[in-house]
């Protein structure tokens, strides 16, 4: 009996596995870099810096295309992370312009890093939401609120697909809290600014009674 046929076999097997587990480190490697490339940006994008974080996003795609290529359909569970990172990162970008968030065939996403990454982009508009608050920019604020709500029941379906779209389930979870938190806040807001508008009224109309 002769083995020729397996070890050719095995040595061929060996050379494809080592191809593999080497495409794997650099997806690994190169994914991190993108998922930073999206943080940087969204930190710009809160700091009203969209120039800056727009070259970032787009800097972000570009590398995740090349990876795409290098994961082929075999290892592209390895490039998912930073595909979410990339639709929350666009999402985000988009609001903040004044666009139409993007599509899944704008961004070259897989389905399940579509609907995660537009479940995270709601933690990100919250913010947004408390930074116009903060800069008395009422009216863009509740716009805001306006698209997460928008955004939370067009996801909410996709809960039945949790089996095979890891986290969705949880996530719309903590989008549901974070978007009943900041209607709380909507809501005190615009009491609040109603209080004080009663009040300039009130006091526009005792002040001619004051000078007699």
């Amino acid at each position: 009996m002769t083995f020729s046929g397996v070890e050719s076999s095995l040595s061929e097997s060996g050379k494809f596995l080592e191809s593999t587990v080497a495409r794997r480190e650099a997806l690994i490697k190169d994914s991190r870099e993108v998922i930073a490339l999206c943080a940087k940006s969204i930190i710009f994008i809160h700091n009203s810096k969209f120039d800056e974080a727009k070259e970032l996003q787009k800097q972000a795609s570009k590398d995740l295309e090349d990876l795409r290529k290098i994961a082929g359909v075999d290892l592209i569970r390895y490039v998912l992370p930073s595909e979410v990172e990339l639709v929350e990162c666009s999402a985000v970008l988009a609001l903040s312009s004044n666009s139409e968030l993007p599509s899944r065939k704008q961004l070259k996403v897989e389905p399940s890093s579509y609907v995660l990454g537009l479940l995270d982009s709601i933690g990100e508009m919250k913010r947004i939401v408390y930074d116009t608050i903060r800069k008395g920019e009422f009216d863009r604020a509740e716009i805001v609120f306006s698209t997460m709500e928008k955004l939370y029941l067009l996801l909410s379906p996709f809960s039945v697909y949790d089996h095979v779209i890891g986290g969705a389930k949880r996530k719309l979870d903590v989008a549901r809290i974070l978007i009943e938190d900041t209607r709380g806040t909507i809501t005190e807001e615009s009491r609040r600014r109603e209080l004080m508008n009663s009040v300039r009224r009130l006091s526009m109309q005792l002040a001619p009674k004051s000078k007699r």
